[in-house]
């Protein structure tokens, strides 16, 4: 069994509630300059640049990329042979804590009622598995609102199919239209029930731009998605064009005989995400 403090947790979560919000990942930049190269919209392509620009002073600078630097969302991958000297959960809230004070980022939970702010944007939305093994992953998400607020869950049929699913993303697309802040990443859970299909779009959003589903008929099913989004029209900041979303991940979970759940989770141009592994 392997031991690992509390404050070492806090430790790391503060640098990555930090460097989320600084500097994009390589691969949603690459996507990006691809998505520049690609839009045939002379508007949407002067969009993307600023997109990029944007992105680049904040790395160079040292400054958030988006004045809305998100809920802290948490994905913990805890080893089976670890053990945590101290509350996790506590650990984690600190660090978020820190990491918003000292990375002078916003602070933006708050009661649902009353929109009173918490005041150092905990608590953080905690997503837990326990995996084989002797190590702590954590990655840390943060959301923005206006891309949050465009998630939908829809219980449908099981004789809506697969055509069923595709017509539910596209027409979320649709319906989000700019609010997202597009170009977007689109996530997609199937499957499970109620909330784990939410669950898997959500975590689906974590995924490598450029990857593909290991499962051929959903990586194909990726594929198409993410063709018929861009022909929506939507476009860069949804001022028309042809690079809506810079990509489109599929999760999927086993569901009850009698069910059906589908989600969609979108996620702005400023796919936020770092991860550390102790």
């Amino acid at each position: 069994m392997r031991q690992i403090d509390a404050a070492k947790i806090t430790e790391e979560v503060k640098k990555l509630c930090i460097e989320a919000n600084y500097y994009l990942g390589k691969d949603v930049m690459d996507a990006l300059e691809a998505g520049h190269k690609k839009e045939e919209s002379p508007v949407g392509k002067e969009i993307i640049s600023q997109i990029l620009e944007n992105d680049k002073i904040a790395a160079e600078g040292v400054f958030p990329m988006c004045q809305d630097t998100g809920a802290a969302v948490v994905f913990v991958e805890q080893g089976a042979d670890v053990f945590v000297n101290g509350n996790l959960f506590e650990a984690i809230n600190e660090g978020v804590r820190q990491g918003y004070k000292d990375g002078y980022l916003r602070k933006s939970m708050c009661d649902p009622i009353t929109r009173k702010n918490t005041g150092d944007n905990t608590p953080a939305i905690i997503h837990m598995n326990v995996v084989p093994g002797d190590k702590l992953k954590i990655i840390v998400a943060p959301k923005g609102g206006g891309s949050e607020n465009m998630s939908f869950v829809k219980m449908m049929k099981p004789a809506d199919g697969i055509e069923g699913v595709k017509e539910f993303v596209i027409d979320s697309v649709k319906n989000a239209g700019s609010n997202p802040c597009p170009p977007i990443v689109v996530g997609v859970g199937i499957g499970g029930i109620f909330e784990k299909s939410a669950q898997l779009a959500k975590k689906a959003l974590l995924r490598t731009i450029g990857s593909k589903h290991p499962d051929p008929f959903y990586a194909d099913l990726e594929a198409e998605l993410l063709e018929k989004v861009n022909k929506t029209g939507v476009g860069p900041q949804g001022l028309g064009g042809t690079v809506t979303a810079l990509a489109v991940f599929v999760e999927v979970h086993p569901c009850h005989i009698a069910s059906f759940p589908a989600a969609v989770n979108i996620n702005c141009h400023a796919a936020r995400h770092k991860e550390a592994v102790i």
